[in-house]
């Protein structure tokens, strides 16, 4: 699975090379209604084994302490990346800020006066949701369901989502999916927080 996802994303990225730019618009449009597909699809999934929402309940707060795994996780790895590439350790974690959201982090660096970072921002959250899509797979193979939210960050509640789904169960896609709407309402607060 993880190299057929490889191959279409390489397919993608050719596709793009060659592409007139007036199809972009449509494609954006085609994008947004296939992520709704995508989360409608997973809701279904969801929605039919009735047993995971009794476990998320049972869980209560608990089910707050992967995010913030999420969070610590990618800013020691910011602010270790930073050290080893000689860069301030506060502009290496506002860039792991972004935690997946690569539309959004890019942007508030670039707009505080920082291109150089916005654009590392961008490069790093893009990259960090492709190697979710190749490593998810093996996560859970190698490791455990659990460890299949981690990389996925902000974007474990869509675009990842389906994966994660596909290759766990119904109670870590729902982990997921918290997750996921935490890291996003964590990230607007959290770039600022470092520029």
């Amino acid at each position: 699975m993880s190299l057929a996802i490889l191959g279409v994303l390489i397919l993608g990225i050719a596709g793009g090379i060659y592409m007139p730019l007036d199809i972009s618009s449509f494609l954006d449009q085609a994008s947004s209604i296939m992520l709704f597909v995508l989360l409608f699809s997973v809701g279904i999934d969801l929605g039919l084994n009735r047993r995971v929402f009794l476990q998320i309940r049972q869980m209560g707060v608990r089910i707050l302490l992967i995010p913030i795994g999420v969070v610590l996780g990618s800013l020691c790895g910011g602010a270790v990346a930073a050290t080893i590439l000689q860069m301030q350790v506060k502009e290496g974690m506002a860039i792991a800020s972004g935690l997946g959201w690569y539309s959004l982090s890019g942007i508030l660096i670039t707009e505080a006066g920082n291109p150089i970072g916005g654009t590392i921002s961008f490069l790093s959250n893009v990259f960090r949701e492709m190697i979710t899509f190749i490593s998810i797979p093996f996560l859970v193979k190698y490791m455990n369901s659990y460890c299949a939210i981690a990389p996925a960050g902000a974007t474990a509640m869509d675009t990842t989502l389906g994966i994660i789904s596909k290759n766990t169960d119904g109670k870590i896609a729902i982990i997921a999916f918290v997750s996921g709407v935490t890291c996003t309402l964590i990230v607007p607060i959290l770039v600022p927080l470092f520029l």
